[in-house]
């Protein structure tokens, strides 16, 4: 297996680990707003976070910037409660407007961020001392960015069956998933160590 292979593979169970769940409840907190045939919307919010988590991953990894981890451990649950409480307020159908700018896309990116240093410790403790990253960096975000699609589209299809098929009203969707996601999240903000 090449090493671009093998990060790309870490990369992609690192975010389709269970014991990972505050990453995959950032990325349910982007897509419950959404609707199958939005898929393209939702690729650009999951494309905007890699983009995020990617930026502050390289810079932590590369030892640009020093994070705390129990700050940022504190700092996670915060932007997907943030994230999960917003959708609440939004109306039906104003996520889908023809503004070019959502306050979604906003949260998929700084948020991206905060969540980028999360992950900078374990793609640390993977690389060692080894000099040229790079190539490594570059496939585990790929690899994050393959396992989130995964999971948009794992959750996409969900709400589909059930607002489509089953008959599910769709805010009541939104704001059963949003509150869940909210409540899990305010229980990780309490546990948090910081």
């Amino acid at each position: 297996m090449s090493e671009f292979s093998l990060y790309y593979q870490l990369g992609m169970e690192h975010i389709l680990d269970i014991r990972g769940y505050d990453h995959l409840l950032f990325v349910v907190a982007l897509s419950v707003l959404y609707q199958l045939s939005d898929w393209k919307k939702v690729l650009v919010l999951v494309t905007a976070f890699t983009v995020g988590h990617s930026i502050t991953l390289a810079l932590a990894t590369l030892s640009l910037i020093r994070v705390n981890v129990d700050l940022i451990e504190l700092l996670i649950p915060v932007t997907i409660v943030v994230t999960a409480l917003s959708n609440l307020f939004v109306k039906e159908g104003n996520h889908q407007t023809a503004r070019k700018f959502s306050i979604n896309y906003l949260f998929a990116g700084f948020f991206g961020l905060i969540h980028g240093m999360g992950f900078s410790n374990y793609l640390k403790s993977l690389l060692g001392r080894d000099q040229s990253i790079l190539t490594q960096l570059f496939a585990f975000n790929i690899g994050l960015e393959v396992g989130q699609i995964i999971i948009v589209g794992l959750f996409l299809l969900v709400s589909f069956i059930f607002v489509s098929i089953l008959g599910v009203v769709r805010r009541d969707w939104k704001m059963i998933i949003s509150s869940a996601v909210a409540g899990i999240a305010l229980m990780m903000l309490l546990e948090a160590a910081y």
